[in-house]
């Protein structure tokens, strides 16, 4: 029995032994195994979130204040940051084409030369209906006076030629106001850099007066006739052009509706197609866009140089002559696939939630137009 209960003892204790080795080697077995997270995080690839990634872009005054608001809205809204720096079309476009900017804002299309170059890498999408309009400084000429300026007279006024404000080539579209138009010169203020405004004003210029305004005097820079004859001043962007008219007394200048509105300042009705004088409004704007003759291109990668022209003086009596789309240039292809979705977030937003809000001076693109921008979004790829 004695011998029993030490075998037994014996065997108990080998038994006791070999579960503490086993148990010994599973706990090492399994502190030596990667957990499952860890396997997880070192095998899948990480992403950049779109609200890390910034889009930049540079370009038209003409567009900056639509464009500024627009950054600042989805920027809030969406938590991707975009940055637009308001240095005109062709400073804007010189970054785009350099590749500083990942976008370009710039009023008129390319032109048939620069869209040959960059053919099926470059789209063109018009995001806002804006107006050239002609702004005035007349010291003591009542606020509610209407002063109407016809293509010609403004030609003139630009060449040096007409050099007085009761000059009679311009109290003949204003007789009501003969004796109120001072003998006083003008001064005749223009955009000092590469501007998409002034393509657009020039462009209108010769269009309705090629004569005296002649292709040599269309596009983003011009040389000026009126700076020879010393009553030219130059201001650079919308901004610039509104301070000096804004503080030069017998002045005029040229910019986008919006600035004007916002620093009340006086504007001229333009002589239309029809011969009436129509002051810029939303009213008589998109009344242009409707009379403009011609179909539009069906896709951002097509032609737009034709575009402007034909929306410059179009027909109708309630129509302003000076109407432009201003367009932003992006690439077809972005190496970065995180930028692609962020810049397709951005072009789909300004075309639907952004028409809805628009800065007071621009109109919301017809949805017809707004629907061949759109077509970029699909468009767009890494590559």
């Amino acid at each position: 029995m004695r011998r029993l209960t030490k075998a037994l003892s014996k065997t108990l204790i080998a038994v006791a032994t070999s579960l503490i080795v086993i148990a010994i080697v599973v706990v090492y077995i399994f502190m030596s195994a990667p957990s499952q997270t860890t396997t997880s995080a070192t095998t899948t690839p990480t992403t950049t979130p779109l609200t890390q990634v910034s889009i930049s872009g540079a370009g038209a005054t003409f567009l900056a204040p639509q464009m500024l608001e627009w950054a600042r809205s989805f920027t809030e809204i969406k938590g991707i940051r975009v940055e637009y720096q308001s240095v005109g079309s062709g400073a804007g476009r010189d970054m785009f084409f350099n590749k500083v900017v990942h976008f370009a804002g710039s009023d008129p299309p390319l032109s048939r030369e620069l869209y040959d170059r960059y053919k099926g890498q470059v789209m063109q999408i018009p995001v806002v209906v804006g107006s050239v309009v002609i702004i005035y400084n007349i010291p003591n000429l009542p606020k509610d006076t209407t002063l109407c300026l016809s293509g010609e007279v403004l030609a003139l006024i630009y060449k040096g030629e007409i050099r007085y404000w009761n000059d009679e080539r311009i109290l003949s579209i204003n007789p009501e106001l003969r004796n109120v138009l001072p003998n006083e010169e003008i001064v005749a203020v223009h955009r000092s850099d590469s501007s998409g405004t002034t393509s657009v004003f020039t462009t209108y210029l010769n269009k309705v007066a090629p004569t005296t305004w002649t292709n040599d005097l269309v596009g983003l820079t011009v040389d000026w006739p009126v700076d020879r004859v010393g009553r030219g001043v130059g201001g650079k962007g919308n901004e610039g052009v509104t301070q000096v008219v804004k503080t030069t007394p017998y002045s005029i200048g040229y910019v986008e509706l919006s600035y004007a509105v916002t620093q009340e300042l006086q504007t001229a009705a333009i002589k239309n197609f029809e011969g009436v004088c129509v002051k810029p409004t939303a009213e008589t704007v998109r009344s242009a866009l409707i009379n403009a003759a011609g179909e539009l291109p069906q896709s951002p990668l097509d032609d737009w140089s034709d575009v402007l022209p034909r929306m410059l003086n179009a027909r109708g009596s309630n129509s302003y002559p000076i109407v432009s789309f201003s367009y932003m240039f992006v690439y077809k292809k972005y190496p970065d696939a995180q930028l692609v979705q962020a810049l397709k977030e951005f072009i789909r937003w300004i075309l639907t939630e952004g028409q809805e809000r628009m800065v007071p001076g621009y109109l919301s693109l017809p949805r017809e137009v707004a629907s061949i921008g759109l077509k970029a979004v699909d468009l767009l790829e890494v590559g």
